[in-house]
């Protein structure tokens, strides 16, 4: 598939001007169509506003889709509206994403995989978020980096509701530097100002680029590349994931003037708005970036952030309540796959002390559920003893008047189920799997 995708994408790179104005044939050629369907059925993801799933759109597209195609290549295929989804934010507030419907989730990825290979190599070096070969975890690489050679000061940059308020004007005017087929400029305008739909009422947009569509990752590193290239012009070191951009500087004077400087830029020739708020000049350590933050002493070490921790004790927390009522094995399956994601994700951190922290506490968090589940001083008595303490110690142990979290901390439940019992019921050890990282 990667092969093929390279393959149409190398074809489209090297056509001539005539053919340049033929885009759109070469988004709805079958092979590329063929691989947009592939990915958006293994996306799965929810229906859109006319209610059709993934598992229903093949009978759908084989009846529907000669018409379909026969719009999009004469210009006149309108997008459906989308489907308005408020999640919330981890900080608060909420994220608002638009959902498209299976069709147009189609269509956009069959362009995404032709204009990505376009635009793609002339985007920035520190530019890390939505493309291909490039990730998270070398954006916070590369600003460790920074902050080990010396500059210790960080300028995060928050852009206030950044999806929402891209300026379809502005955008479109980068998009046509390089496309040439107005049927395709055309389609692309139509999907940015396509309705949102929320309670059966569809309400038009003149701004923004909402989350939850396969190209909109695409479209806002189009338009932030301007960004990148003024930073760049400016001499500045800095790190770019999608609206999260960090600008690392020797001084916090030299921070202020950057900040000044770019939060002018941003708002005047990309009309977006900063976070005043949110964004600040101080000391990285302060700061986090990407879920990471780093160690304030003279060597610079990653490490987690507070609120990344705190994240994943509060997922802990919902899974093993959501679970109180079934055996110990089937919570540890349900942990086991957020464990595992949370870890390969932070797999990076250099402080692996909280790591053996959170595996102790999540096995307290275990135990803790057994206490509650056994109720009464009968069934604890029996259930200690069952596992190996003595009769006076298990009847002491079970009617000792204390709460679930204390005895889970307790030694006689520490004795009973230490580390090894939850290594052989198979639950994730952060530690162990971070160690495991480190020798790949």
């Amino acid at each position: 598939m990667t092969r093929m995708g390279a393959e149409i994408g190398t074809a489209a790179d090297g056509q001539t001007k005539a053919e340049r104005r033929r885009l759109m044939e070469t988004v709805v050629e079958r092979n590329n169509l063929w691989l947009a369907y592939e990915r958006v059925m293994r996306n799965k993801g929810a229906a859109g506003v006319d209610g059709l799933g993934v598992f229903d759109f093949k009978a759908w597209l084989q009846q529907h889709w000669p018409s379909v195609k026969a719009a999009l290549l004469a210009g006149e295929y309108i997008p459906a509206a989308i489907r308005k989804v408020d999640i919330p934010k981890p900080n608060g507030g909420v994220r608002t994403l638009g959902i498209p419907k299976v069709l147009d989730r189609l269509i956009q990825q069959a362009l995404l995989q032709i204009l990505q290979p376009q635009f793609d190599p002339e985007f920035s070096e520190h530019s890390y978020g939505f493309r291909p070969g490039r990730n998270a975890q070398q954006a916070v690489q590369a600003a460790k980096e920074y902050i080990a050679q010396g500059r210790g000061w960080v300028v995060d940059m928050d852009l206030e509701k950044f999806f929402d308020r891209v300026n379809h004007d502005i955008l479109m005017s980068r998009l046509a530097r390089k496309i040439e087929d107005e049927r395709v400029l055309k389609l692309i305008r139509r999907y940015l100002e396509a309705g949102m739909m929320e309670g059966g009422i569809v309400s038009m947009r003149t701004e923004g680029t909402p989350q939850g569509g396969p190209l909109s990752p695409l479209l806002s590193n189009i338009l932030l590349t301007d960004l990148d290239r003024e930073l760049e012009r400016r001499g500045h070191c800095f790190c770019r994931y999608a609206d999260d951009c960090n600008i690392y500087v020797k001084s916090e004077v030299a921070g202020q003037h950057a900040m000044d400087a770019m939060t002018g830029y941003l708002e005047k020739k990309l009309k977006l708005q900063v976070n005043r708020n949110k964004s600040a000049v101080a000391r990285p350590w302060q700061r986090k970036f990407l879920g990471y933050s780093v160690t304030r002493h003279k060597q610079t070490c990653l490490k987690i952030a507070d609120s990344s921790l705190k994240r994943l004790k509060d997922r802990v927390r919902e899974i093993i309540v959501g679970n109180s009522s079934r055996n110990l094995g089937k919570t540890i399956d349900a942990l086991n796959p957020v464990l595992r994601g949370w870890m390969s994700y932070f797999r990076l951190t250099e402080v692996r002390g909280v790591l053996q922290e959170l595996d102790g506490w999540i096995r307290r968090k275990l135990r803790c559920l057994l206490w509650r589940q056994w109720k009464r001083p009968a069934t604890r008595n029996r259930k200690l003893q069952a596992v190996g303490l003595n009769e006076m110690r298990a009847r002491k142990s079970a009617g000792n008047g204390r709460g679930p979290w204390w005895n889970a901390g307790a030694s006689h439940m520490n004795v009973t189920h230490p580390k090894r019992f939850f290594d052989a019921l198979g639950l994730v050890s952060l530690l162990d799997t971070q160690q495991r990282f480190q020798h790949v």
